[in-house]
């Protein structure tokens, strides 16, 4: 895996539009926390179901948790 610096990372994140920037903390953020689960859930470095899980539940809280969203299912 090829080495990157932070200045790398910044100039790549200073290029992104500003709403892809929550995304981008979201994954930073799951990559902390994942660091911290227990080896039990991540043996041998293979991705569990929990690691998508965990990934994408903020993402996904900010496209479903909205008053459009409540709509187009209401009927259901």
């Amino acid at each position: 895996m090829e080495t990157v610096t932070i200045s790398q990372i910044t100039a790549s994140l200073r290029k992104l539009p500003m709403e892809k920037l929550s995304e981008v903390y979201d994954f930073v953020m799951f990559l902390s926390e994942r660091a911290n689960l227990p080896p039990s859930i991540h043996e041998e470095g293979e991705l569990y179901a929990i690691d998508t899980m965990l990934a994408s539940e903020d993402v996904l809280r900010r496209d479903w948790d909205s008053p459009e969203e409540d709509a187009a299912w209401a009927h259901l």
